[in-house]
């Protein structure tokens, strides 16, 4: 389970010749099952990678606390990071290394016995429709091809949670697909997976949980049924604009 309480972050940046304090996190709390897809929600600039960040221990919060498991992720990180996979929008691999290089370089760093690696590497390989992909340098990677890299790098260690942000920017429809089978099979397996996205239809199709984010608080939290019932209003999309602008307006 994944627990975000009060979150609050800000930047030191520079607004023409001033620099100045931006806002990125003014109050995002919400609570990501285990065994569930929860979504962030929102648009650009609403504070979902700064989320993220956060609950990655790549960043820490100015106020508030998020814990992963039940660990802090400010008292106790590298616990926190043992369980936690994580896809960021930076998919950088080595490229000179093989997929099948890359991948196991990060299972050794995670700590995953070299005999082990092969046989916990099928498995992904064959959901996300990657065997092809393995043996061939990544130099040339598709964004899709890349994608896929990352994510069984990601979850080579078998970790609990799991952390995208906007996993589908820049992906075809086959690698989407591919993407979305992977995530389901791991929610039946009992992960928490948490990603942020602005696609409504990603939303629709995959997720158990939706967090409305909008300028840096969760403004709503339930799944689309409740989020349309709430907002009165007859889709998804409807609904999302309707809760982030009265937020806007409160």
């Amino acid at each position: 389970m994944i627990e975000v309480e009060h979150l609050g972050k800000s930047f030191r940046a520079r607004v023409g010749r001033r620099a100045a304090q931006v806002r990125a996190l003014d109050d995002v709390s919400f609570v990501a099952q285990d065994g569930r897809i929860t979504a962030l929600l929102g648009p650009n600039g609403a504070g979902k990678t700064t989320t993220l960040r956060i609950l990655a221990t790549l960043m820490l919060p100015d106020q508030g606390r998020a814990r992963v498991g039940g660990i802090d992720v400010v008292a106790d990180p590298r616990a926190v990071r043992a369980q936690l996979g994580v896809l960021s929008d930076a998919r950088g691999l080595y490229v000179r290394l093989t997929a099948r290089e890359n991948i196991a370089y990060h299972a050794q760093l995670r700590g995953v016995p070299a005999a082990d690696i092969d046989a916990r590497l099928a498995p992904l390989a064959e959901l996300l429709d990657m065997p092809d992909l393995l043996d061939r340098r990544s130099d040339g990677f598709s964004t899709g091809e890349k994608m896929k890299v990352a994510l069984a790098r990601a979850l080579i260690h078998d970790p609990s949670h799991l952390i995208l942000d906007e996993p589908t920017n820049g992906l075809d429809v086959m690698s989407t697909r591919a993407l979305r089978r992977l995530l389901l099979h791991l929610r039946d397996r009992g992960k928490c997976i948490v990603f942020s996205t602005h696609i409504m239809q990603e939303v629709e199709q995959l997720c158990d949980e939706i967090v409305v984010v909008a300028h840096g608080r969760s403004v709503a939290h339930g799944d689309a049924a409740s989020l349309r019932a709430a907002a009165g209003v007859a889709t998804l999309e409807d609904a999302f604009v309707r809760l982030a602008h009265l937020q806007e307006t409160a």
